[in-house]
C-alpha cells in the first residue's frame, strides 16, 4: 500500500479531534471522555458488542471514575493481532479548555494547557476504526486500547490484565509529536520518600531541646547533592537523574508551624529514574545513606536524634527494543512508504509503553501533533496530526 492510496478524510479526522479536545477529562476524571470516544466509535459503525471497559480502576491507588477502554476490531485477513494504544486523561492544566482553530494549528485560549496530550491520540484510534470500516481494508485482528491516569503515574496501564489484549504481537502508541520521531524505549523510574519526626521546642527560649527536622532534610539533601546523587547521575558507567518535588509538611500544610518553633516533621518526596531499573534503585539508596547521615548532625541537649522513615519503591519499568524488533521493523516501513526518516528515540520520561512492554507486548510511540503539552501555549499542529493518522492507517495495513 502507498501513500497515495489513503483513504484519509482530513476533515472528519479534525472534526473528531476538536469535539475530543472539548470534552474535560483530566487524569482520574476520565468518564466524560471515555462515553464521549464510546460515542464516536458507535458512530463511525463499531458495534457495541465490541466496546468494553476493564476494572483496572478498582486496582489503581487512587480515586478513578472508569476502566481502561478496549475495542476489538476482528481482522479481515490473517497475520498476528496489533494493539493500538492512548490514553484518555490530560493533567489538569487542561481544565476548562477552550479549543479552536487558527491557522493550521488547535490553540487554548492562552489560560489553560489544550489536551493535544493526548486527544491527538484518542481521534487518531476513532479515525482508524472509521477508516478501517468505511472503505473495508484489510487488516489484521486489532485492538484498539485507551488509557486512564497515564498522566499520573501510567496507572492504567500498569493495572491492566495482559489477558485483555487478545495475545497481541505487537503495539503502536500514539503520544508525541512528530511523526518521524520513534521511541523505542524510555527510562524507569523509583519513587521514594521520607518522614522526619523531630522534636518541637521554643526557638528562642530553649532550641537546644529541640530536633529540627528541617534541618535533617537540609542537611541530607546538600550530602545527596555533594555525593553527586541529585539532578544528572553519572557512576562507573551507570547514569540517570533524579529530583526533589516535594519539601513540606502533614497533609500537604508546610513543614512547620510558626518561626518561633523548632519544625517537628517533614516530608520529602522524589524520584530517581535510569534506563536500568538497577541504577535508579542505587540513586534512591543513595538519597537513603544521605538522611541517615543527617539524622546523625542533629542532636538535642541529651544526644537524641530524629526519627526518619526512607521508602522507596519502583513506579514504572525501563525498557528498550532492538531496530530488528518486529515492532521497530513494521514502524520504520510504513514511516520510510510515507517518506518520512524514521528518528529512533529514548525517552528521558515513562510513557504507557514502559508497562505494555513489561505485560508482554514490544511497543512503539509514534507521534500526531501535539506541541507544548503541559503548558497554557499547548497546540496541535494539524498537518503532523494528518501525518499521523496516515501513520497509524499504514501501520494497521501494510503486510510483513
Amino acid at each position: 500500500m502507498s501513500s497515495p492510496a489513503i483513504p484519509l478524510d482530513v476533515a472528519a479526522a479534525e472534526d473528531h479531534l476538536m469535539r475530543f479536545l472539548s470534552v474535560e477529562g483530566v487524569t482520574g476524571q476520565e468518564a466524560a471522555i471515555a462515553a464521549a470516544v464510546s460515542d464516536e466509535l458507535r458512530k463511525v459503525g463499531v458495534p457495541a458488542s465490541a466496546i468494553r471497559f476493564d476494572e483496572a480502576h478498582k486496582r489503581i491507588p487512587l480515586p478513578t471514575e472508569t476502566g481502561n477502554l478496549i475495542v476489538d476490531l476482528p481482522g479481515t485477513r490473517p497475520g498476528p493481532r496489533l494493539l493500538f494504544s492512548t490514553h484518555l486523561d490530560t493533567v489538569p492544566l487542561c481544565a476548562g479548555a477552550k479549543p479552536r482553530r487558527e491557522g493550521d494549528r488547535i490553540v487554548g485560549d492562552g489560560t489553560t494547557a489544550l489536551g493535544g496530550d493526548n486527544r491527538t491520540g484518542c481521534a487518531i484510534l476513532v479515525v482508524l476504526a472509521e477508516t478501517l470500516l468505511k472503505h473495508k481494508l484489510p487488516h489484521p485482528p486489532i485492538t484498539l486500547l485507551f488509557t486512564v491516569r497515564e498522566e499520573s503515574g501510567l496507572h492504567g496501564a500498569r493495572e491492566l490484565d495482559p489477558a485483555d489484549l487478545g495475545g497481541a504481537a505487537m503495539c503502536i502508541n500514539v503520544d508525541g509529536q512528530d511523526p518521524s520521531d520513534l521511541i523505542v524505549g524510555a527510562v524507569g523510574q523509583e519513587n521514594w520518600q521520607v518522614e522526619i519526626v523531630g522534636k518541637a521546642s521554643h526557638a528562642g527560649v530553649a532550641p537546644e531541646k529541640g530536633i529540627s527536622a528541617t534541618l535533617v532534610g537540609a542537611i541530607a539533601l546538600t550530602d545527596a547533592k555533594r555525593e553527586g546523587w541529585f539532578g544528572k547521575v553519572v557512576k562507573a558507567g551507570d547514569r540517570g537523574t533524579s529530583n526533589v518535588g516535594i519539601f513540606g509538611g502533614k497533609n500537604d500544610k508546610p513543614a512547620g508551624d510558626a518561626t518561633n518553633v523548632v519544625t517537628d516533621y517533614v516530608f520529602i518526596k522524589g524520584e530517581a529514574r535510569s534506563p536500568t531499573s538497577a541504577f535508579a534503585t542505587a540513586i534512591a539508596k543513595g538519597y537513603e545513606q544521605a538522611f541517615r547521615k543527617g539524622r546523625e548532625e542533629v542532636k538535642d541537649d541529651e544526644g537524641d536524634m530524629a526519627k526518619v522513615t526512607f521508602t522507596h519503591t519502583p513506579s514504572y519499568p525501563p525498557f528498550n527494543l532492538d531496530e530488528t524488533s518486529p515492532v521497530v521493523q513494521r514502524a520504520t516501513k510504513a514511516m520510510t512508504m510515507l517518506g518520512l526518516k524514521p528518528n529512533y528515540l529514548f525517552s528521558n520520561g515513562g510513557l504507557d509503553a514502559n508497562w505494555l512492554d513489561k505485560h508482554g507486548v514490544p511497543t512503539v510511540t509514534i507521534g500526531a501533533g501535539q506541541a507544548e503539552i503541559h503548558t497554557i501555549k499547548e497546540y496541535v499542529n494539524l498537518p503532523e496530526f494528518a501525518t499521523g493518522c496516515r501513520l497509524a492507517l499504514l501501520l494497521a495495513t501494510i503486510e510483513d
